[in-house]
């Protein structure tokens, strides 16, 4: 070990694509085959002047003082491997990763991300590929051989990284020079969150769940709190890719506290939109029924039965799907594979201690791997390796507890580390020490770290266990304040807790974002409702995610529309939780109307029409004696999205409750909403008349009010009236006044709606380029608001420019997508947009023969939102079709 390079360091990863069909192929021929592939790599490596590190199974690692040694030691190997002559005619596919940097040292070898960095490289090539970092090749561009050269592959997503990585092939003669694509994150459809640390051991296990779960189609991973079930499913995921044309989709349950939300957690995962009226596990399974694909359902244990019920009916219907799911406890499902996560491996209690061997052990090296991280200076040796092996078997080889254990390192030595936990566990000594249950020994672990915690920490600890879903440093600072701990204090309180490992930092567009473990968020919670704060804290967290909603609420009607709707999609799950809270507490009523009321109109947007329903329907319930203000807007709300719903009878009955009791209030805004809903349900209904008269008096209402966004409402909406009863000037007059009103208040999404129907216009007098500007532009605008029954109608009004520019199979294709979309919302579209809709696909029809409409038409359908959207908004527009 002491010959290896130190300092900056090259290091070359090599392993045989397809090393198991070769093992079937030569049998006992296969050894031979090995070392002479093992024979070239060494002597390309020594002729280098690099180091060989390690060899395993087919791989083979070697490290290099210099960049440029490592790339000709690699091009070399793969010329070495080519002229090889190989038994039976076979060909020995090599692939190669170099990676450039400064490793941690430990005596027990190379640690740290730089050589898991390497190995990842390597692992996405293919056969006789040699792919390199931006590291070295920043390092080797400037002195390539005369017959080498780089090609720029751009970035990639690689397993248990943080960062996509910039990566670049060697071209170099003599070798192949054209591959597939990489074999990274990036080539398959999957939505696996990025991983800041590396992954230690677990191979065997990884192994054994890959060879299950083509047999199981329920495989769930079972085992205590903290035995790295979430890391572990996460990484089978990443590396099953390839299986799920699909794709495969993580789904994190641990902040969902409603059981009835499961089943459209996942949806909102696979993008799949609630129908109103039709179960939400109907509405999955119809939707992935033909799909080949992946879910892991992570943290399933406090909602086995919602989990049990869904995984059921989904299997059932859906043939190709398979479910990884992580869970204290199986979820008891007929066919179900529980299989429980072990603790990572650990020396046998008498075995001799060498380097080589805690190398092997997983439990060990995660300990070191995560302690040299914390503190670089430190150094396993033969004198304290002992103590080291004590720590990871008195943690019982919990990753979670090493991870713990570890980060300490940079505070304590590990002899010190190892004191503290003969004092705080008192762990027994002799042969019955695996006779404690692990959650026990979990539980040790956190009190352990939690009482090394100054008081001022523990505090703002068990504090946070309030938050769903994560929080930002403002949240902390107002719901984890007062009481002993002033709101100057968090930042670096907080920051305590993210160096010891308690609290996850992430950044999120631009922004520090922070969560705990889900482990540790349950252990705080508990610790918070001993200290008796559990309702102080809960009532703080309301009132800052209140605060919040109706900051918020005004921000959704104007320029920063975009950003507030994404900020309330990342606080779902707290603003849920605060929900919640009020809907216990006693005092709560007119706080979770107030909150209600003020995001339904986020819920509008988004599609969240049941969920955000029934939310103003319990406050509105629970709220009968609260005051007029908050009552007035929760009813209007749930008016509005029942309108949506197409349940006018419940719309109309709500609007009209809401409507006196605005009047009282004096409140001219709110009384011109009401009307403008009714007025527009009129529309609906063909009532025109009554419409016109609801308008008007609405937008008298909001002139009164001085509220131009909602004059602009009215104004659109009688446009609308215009345009059903084919009085296009008038429909046009009025759509581009309030356009006129939208710019002027900078209301993007009603610019949207105002685009839109001008569109509608324009295709109607036969202008259609004119009206794919206004589709094309309203739908860029609800794209970015993710507006999504704007978008159908859009899609559907593209669809009609397609088929008046001589587009037949492009229209067949936008207005199935506009359907397919429509579909799944079940909102009804207005009365003139229908008729459009329906004519443009009657054109559309008379064009194409019935076999070329019907491929079209499901081409469109079987197109994701994104798709669509793209398809809608770039694809060719100028060539008509014969």
């Amino acid at each position: 070990m002491a010959e290896l390079p130190t300092g900056t360091v090259t290091f070359l990863f090599a392993d045989i694509e397809g090393s198991t069909v070769l093992l079937h192929r030569l049998g006992d021929r296969y050894t031979d085959a090995l070392n002479g592939y093992r024979d070239c790599l060494r002597a390309a490596v020594e002729d280098g002047g690099g180091r060989e590190v390690d060899t395993a199974g087919d791989a083979f690692f070697a490290a290099f003082a210099r960049a440029t040694d490592a790339l000709k030691a690699a091009v070399g190997a793969q010329r070495g491997l080519l002229a090889h002559a190989w038994p039976d005619g076979v060909s020995m596919r090599v692939r190669m990763g170099l990676h450039t940097g400064e490793p941690l040292n430990a005596d027990v070898g190379y640690v740290g991300m730089v050589v898991h960095r390497a190995a990842r490289i390597c692992a996405v090539g293919h056969g006789q590929q040699i792919l390199v970092s931006r590291v070295t090749r920043d390092l080797v561009e400037d002195d390539l051989p005369p017959d080498v050269n780089l090609k720029d592959l751009g970035q990639h997503r690689l397993k248990d990284l943080a960062h996509s990585q910039h990566l670049f092939q060697v071209v170099a003669t003599g070798l192949p020079a054209e591959f597939p694509p990489l074999r990274s994150l990036d080539a398959r459809l999957n939505n696996l969150p990025l991983q800041l640390t590396s992954f230690v051991d677990r191979e065997r296990e990884k192994a054994e769940i890959r060879s299950l779960l083509p047999a199981s189609r329920l495989l769930t991973l079972t085992g205590s709190g903290g035995a790295g079930k979430t890391r572990l499913a996460l990484q089978v995921a990443a590396e099953v890719l390839e299986e799920f044309p699909d794709g495969v989709w993580f789904i994190e349950l641990a902040t969902l506290a409603d059981p009835a939300l499961v089943a459209h957690t996942v949806a909102s995962a696979l993008n799949v939109l609630e129908q109103p009226g039709r179960p939400m596990h109907e509405t999955l399974a119809e939707a992935l029924r033909d799909r080949h694909l992946l879910l892991v359902l992570d943290n399933c244990e406090h909602l086995v039965d919602a989990c049990a019920h869904l995984g059921e009916a989904l299997l059932r219907a859906c043939p190709r799907l398979r479910i990884l799911a992580t869970s204290r406890e199986g979820l008891g499902v007929a066919g179900e594979m529980a299989w429980r996560v072990p603790s990572l491996s650990l020396p046998a209690p008498q075995e001799h201690l060498t380097m080589e061997r805690l190398a092997d052990c997983g439990g060990v090296r995660l300990f070191i791997e995560r302690a040299v991280a914390s503190q670089p200076g430190l150094m396993v040796t033969d004198r304290n390796a002992a103590t080291v092996v004590q720590i990871c078997r008195r943690l019982d080889g919990i990753p979670l507890a090493l991870e713990l254990a570890a980060a300490l390192a940079k505070v304590l030595s590990v002899e010190q580390i190892a004191a503290r936990l003969d004092d705080r566990f008192r762990l027994l000594t002799g042969g019955n020490r695996t006779a404690l249950p692990r959650q026990q020994t979990l539980t040790a672990t956190m009190d352990w770290s939690y009482h090394l915690l100054p008081e001022d920490e523990r505090t703002v600890l068990r504090r946070l266990s309030v938050f769903a879903g994560g929080w930002t440093l403002e949240a902390a600072e107002a719901v984890c304040s007062q009481d002993g701990i002033e709101a100057a204090q968090i930042l670096a309180l907080q920051a305590q807790l993210v160096a010891k490992s308690l609290v996850v930092m992430e950044a999120q567009n631009g922004d520090a974002r922070y969560r705990l473990l889900e482990t540790i968020r349950q252990y705080a919670r508990d610790r918070l409702l001993e200290a008796g704060e559990a309702a102080t804290v809960r009532g703080r967290h309301r009132d800052w995610y209140l605060k919040l909603a109706e900051r918020a609420r005004p921000e959704l009607q104007g320029p920063r529309q975009a950003e507030w709707l994404e900020r309330l999609e990342t606080e779902h799950d707290n603003l849920r939780s605060a929900l919640d809270w009020t809907s216990t507490e006693e005092s709560g009523a007119e706080d979770g109307l107030r909150l209600s009321g003020a995001l339904w109109e986020f819920w509008h947007v988004r599609g969240y029409f049941t969920e955000g329903r029934g939310w103003l329907e319990s406050m509105l319930a629970r709220g009968r004696a609260a005051s007029a203000a908050p009552r007035a807007k929760a009813l209007a709300g749930e008016g509005f999205l029942a309108y949506r719903q197409g349940d006018y009878e419940s719309a109309i009955a709500l609007l009209q409750e809401s409507l006196p009791l605005f009047r009282e209030l004096g409140d001219r805004s709110g009384t011109g909403h009401a009307l403008q809903a009714l007025g527009t349900i009129a529309i609906h209904q063909g009532d025109f008349e009554r419409a016109k008269a609801l308008l008007a008096e609405s937008l008298e209402w909001c002139r009164q009010a001085g509220d131009k966004r909602r004059m602009a409402i009215s104004l659109n909406n009688m446009g609308e009236v215009g345009r059903c009863q084919g009085d296009y000037a008038a429909a046009r007059a009025s759509y581009e006044a309030s356009l006129g009103l939208r710019r002027e208040v900078g209301d993007r999404r009603g610019l949207a709606v105002s685009l839109g129907n001008l569109g509608h216009v324009a295709l109607h007098e036969g202008d259609s380029r004119r009206a794919m500007m206004f589709f094309s532009e309203a739908l860029d605008l609800a794209r970015e608001l993710m507006y999504k029954l704007a978008i159908a109608e859009y899609l559907a009004g593209l669809g009609g420019v397609a088929i008046a520019e001589g587009q037949a199979t492009r229209a067949a294709r936008l207005l199935g997508a506009a359907e397919a979309l429509l579909r799944v919302l079940d909102a009804p579209l207005s009365p003139p947009d229908l008729a459009e809709y329906e004519q443009s696909k009657t054109a559309t029809r008379a064009v194409l023969a019935d076999s070329a409409f019907a491929e079209a038409w499901a081409e469109g359908q079987a197109m994701s939102l994104e798709q669509a959207i793209e398809y809608g908004l770039r694809g060719d527009h100028a060539t008509p079709e014969t």
